[in-house]
């Protein structure tokens, strides 16, 4: 049976009892949002190797879609900072317009994901994985950010993480210490400004807003009274526009698809991940519960829509939605004032970002940076069994030094193959060749006495416990091999702590059957469940074995063992 599409706005829900003192809580929330995501769109935006009003429209129309059509009601959408590095690479290889198509692609992926019910299912990613490439994109983040927290001067920006510090160290004598005030001061400043404003209504107010304002003060003055020309602004990088772009279809052509189809998977996993992880958090604070596959089409939309205005990929975003909890925000009215704040700044205020000194920014980054760094999961994680470990350090090392591509793609990997290492091993297959112990029964007695559960000469129990995978089938050859004594007539296979049975399994049971007959060996298999058993008639196992040497209890497996004496 099919289930149905799962689309339900919680937008929609909330507005049938939405109420005027509400509607002022969210207001005020939205606006305190829009104030926070605007120096972050600005430095997401110059960071992912594109201009800063791009991640102003994309914080704008994603923002605004994920709202309406999302299935948390506290869920801000934007531009976010795990998405810098496979942006800068994407625009590096394919450009600006492959980087467009890659996003349109990725949107479809999570529409997809949504209406086949993924949402849950993506869920069940190994944290150590989430972890690996979180601290894995921090380090990145902050590495891309020496050049301009220092003011270096260099002739080339190496993308390559090992060979960016190479030139950075080469280039280190070109320092520039007025940029490096500057951007160590917004590091400080940011960092100290809650601590400092804890009990003033100062507070509301985003620390890095503050640093930009501060930091493009002070760098102007610098510049008019000090004769101070050194400092890096945006203006002096890019030309800034308050104009809002016209949707626009990118050319597609099957050649650049197939090449971009590796990293809109990586965009797509990387975002349902990222806004189901805060959708989680949210439902935490907020005591309500969201509806996991409607927030996948509703990020599916919001990446078909902020690409065609000349957007960047965008997700649901942990920090601005925690701000958004905590200053009263608890529908979704106040994700689109947000986005509507954040309009009404591009269209009257973009020019002044003109003036806003690279280096202020690259200190917003590294405090970004510090943030998704996770060091102190990444060291419990450190404690944990050596195959979380394992996928932890490859996830990150491939994040760091390869790309997010790769680093997720191998992690899974890794983990899929732990995982079923740590399932076979679950598996444990023991032989039993005088009596069975009445102790370590439960119910298997009711169908007989104790006196009949003493093993015939010549006939062998062997029991499995746990799901009949992998390498269970080469455990019996172990074991066989092991005793060191005459054949028996008769092999019992217990399958009563057997749960479920998949082909590999079938095909050992299969190999290990032959192997008996050509011995002169029949096997008889005892407690299977009817799962189990439905599952072995189709693949024609019965035929093989013999339908009356499949029985459903110990005491019934040794009577047939009996009679084949």
């Amino acid at each position: 049976m099919t289930k149905s599409l799962e689309f339900k706005p919680q937008l929609f829900e909330t507005l049938r009892h939405y109420s005027k003192k509400q509607f002022t809580t969210d207001l005020m929330a939205g606006i305190i949002v829009g104030i926070v995501a605007l120096p972050l769109a600005i430095a997401f935006g110059i960071a992912s190797g594109v201009t800063p009003e791009k991640g102003i429209i994309t914080a704008i129309v994603a923002g605004f879609l994920v709202s309406v059509l999302g299935g948390s009601k506290v869920q801000i959408g934007g531009p976010t900072g795990a998405f810098i590095i496979i942006i800068y690479g994407i625009i590096q290889q394919y450009g600006f317009e492959g980087l467009t198509i890659a996003t349109l692609m990725a949107g479809v992926f999570l529409v997809m994901f949504g209406i086949l019910h993924l949402g849950t299912i993506i869920k069940y990613i190994p944290y150590p994985i989430v972890v690996g490439f979180t601290s894995g994109i921090a380090l990145t983040i902050f590495t891309t950010q020496i050049k301009d927290l220092l003011g270096l001067t260099m002739e080339s920006d190496p993308s390559d993480f090992i060979e960016k510090w190479i030139a950075y160290i080469g280039s280190f004598s070109t320092i520039d210490w007025w940029s490096t005030g500057i951007g160590l001061g917004s590091v400080v400043l940011i960092a100290l400004w809650p601590r400092v404003t804890r009990q003033s209504a100062l507070s509301k107010l985003p620390g890095s807003l503050i640093a930009i304002v501060v930091m493009t003060v002070a760098a102007l003055l610098l510049k008019q009274y000090a004769g101070v020309t050194t400092i890096e602004t945006i203006g002096d990088r890019f030309s800034i526009s308050n104009v809002l772009p016209e949707a626009q279809m990118p050319q597609l052509s099957w050649e650049v698809i197939k090449g971009l189809v590796s990293p809109a998977i990586t965009i797509a996993i990387l975002g349902a991940i990222e806004s189901l992880l805060s959708a989680t958090v949210a439902d935490g604070v907020i005591g309500a519960r969201h509806s996991s596959n409607t927030e996948l089409i509703a990020q599916g939309v919001a990446n078909l829509a902020s690409p065609l205005f000349g957007g960047i990929p965008a997700t649901g975003a942990i920090a601005r939605t925690m701000t958004n909890i905590n200053n009263g925000g608890r529908t979704p009215v106040a994700g689109i004032v947000h986005a509507a704040v954040l309009l009404l700044i591009f269209l009257f205020l973009m020019p002044l970002a003109q003036y806003i000194p690279m280096a202020c920014l690259a200190g917003v980054l590294v405090i970004v940076s510090y943030g998704m760094s996770g060091w102190r999961s990444f060291s419990s994680i450190m404690k944990n069994p050596k195959s979380d470990v394992i996928v932890l350090w490859v996830t990150f090392l491939l994040t760091v030094i390869f790309d997010l591509t790769i680093a997720i793609e191998v992690g899974l990997i890794c983990a899929c193959l732990l995982f079923m290492r740590r399932m076979a091993e679950t598996t444990d297959v023991k032989v039993i060749s005088d009596e069975i112990d009445p102790a370590e029964e439960e119910s298997d007695f009711q169908l007989g006495n104790l006196e009949h559960l003493t093993i015939p000469e010549g006939v062998e129990v062997y029991e499995i416990n746990g799901p009949y995978f992998f390498g269970a089938g080469n455990k019996f050859e172990e074991i066989m091999g092991a005793l060191g004594h005459g054949r028996p007539k008769v092999r019992i296979i217990r399958m009563r702590k057997v749960p479920f049975v998949d082909s590999t399994g079938i095909h050992n049971l299969t190999n290990l059957c032959l192997m008996s007959q050509k011995e002169g060996i029949q096997v008889v298999l005892s407690g299977v469940n009817e799962q189990v058993q439905a599952v072995l008639h189709k693949a024609k196992f019965d035929e093989l074995v013999g339908a009356e040497n499949i029985c459903s209890h110990i005491n019934i497996a040794l009577d047939r063992a009996r009679q084949i004496l």
